[in-house]
């Protein structure tokens, strides 16, 4: 039953996440990327820097000077910015869909920065599914989309965020985390506007699809976090790719977009590799319990 929960919250979170991916869209139709980035940034702080209060946590640690904090940030500022960048000039189908080699960058990422053991089999799944991705992109052919790169951009930046999140102290809580990263996105989309010689504030305030990516985006959080507390996270890990989903549906039928042939061929090759990586790292990890657990 608490597999069941927890996989319902995950597809609860990912749908979150997709509506956030959405309202930022349209807004990225009127506003530049750095008031954008501002505006979410200020809101997102202040809803977890109140919920970080409320648990009676301070604001500001040394922590939050640490390298894994400052790595953490720096990615999540990067990633903030690159998938914005691709959301305003791209479909939302397209970004979603190559946002999902996510796992499979971490994946890599941890084996060549952390010194993580990765078989030829899982090395394999990364290079099919990085295939999956240049289906999409197709660099060099009539289909391809420069905004794809930013999309691409912003895997590799997650991933690094990702990577730090591992490191991050323990002292450092998640609502403390979750408050630096949206504070960082403020100040990035800040010092766009001031680099470019924008007006620091919108001509017109886009209210309501700002709340709805706030209330979006904090209950895609809220309920990952509850679903990783409830379930297995080798049983809910999967329904992650919900996501790529409820992004095609709100692509076709708020943006009236048509994912073509590759883009869809793309997309499940990303999944099955990403699926694949997920339960051959779940079967190595009970290995080594069961091996750790033996009598000596």
């Amino acid at each position: 039953m608490d597999n069941l929960r927890g996989a319902l919250l995950m597809v609860l979170a990912m749908t979150g996440f997709a509506f956030e991916d959405a309202f930022i869209k349209y807004m990225a139709t009127d506003l530049h990327i750095g008031h954008i980035l501002m505006l979410l940034g200020l809101g997102g702080t202040v809803v977890f820097a109140l919920a970080t209060r409320a648990q009676g946590q301070p604001m500001v640690t040394r922590a939050v000077f640490s390298k894994p904090i400052l790595l953490r940030n720096l990615g999540e500022l990067l990633a903030a910015v690159s998938f914005v960048t691709a959301l305003s000039m791209a479909d939302l189908s397209l970004v979603s869909a190559i946002l999902q080699a996510n796992p499979l960058a971490v994946t890599l990422a941890a084996a060549l920065f952390m010194g993580e053991t990765v078989g030829w089999r899982r090395y394999s799944a990364i290079a099919v599914g990085f295939i999956g991705v240049l289906m999409i992109i197709r660099p060099g052919f009539e289909g391809f989309n420069f905004a794809s790169l930013w999309a691409l951009a912003a895997v590799f930046a997650l991933a690094l965020r990702d990577l730090a999140t591992r490191r991050a102290p323990p002292s450092v809580t998640s609502m403390q985390i979750s408050s630096y990263a949206f504070a960082t996105i403020a100040l990035s989309g800040l010092g766009l506007l001031i680099v470019g010689g924008h007006p620091l504030l919108p001509a017109a305030f886009p209210l309501w699809p700002l709340l709805g990516a706030l209330v979006a985006g904090c209950t895609g959080y809220y309920a990952v976090v509850a679903a990783n507390r409830v379930g297995d996270v080798s049983f809910i890990s999967p329904f992650r790719y919900s996501r790529l989903l409820v992004a095609l549906a709100i692509g076709v039928t708020v943006f009236g977009e048509r994912p073509d042939f590759w883009t869809l061929l793309g997309s499940a090759i990303i999944i099955a590799s990403g699926l694949y990586t997920i339960l051959r790292e779940q079967r190595l990890a009970r290995r080594a319990r069961r091996a750790a657990a033996k009598p000596i």
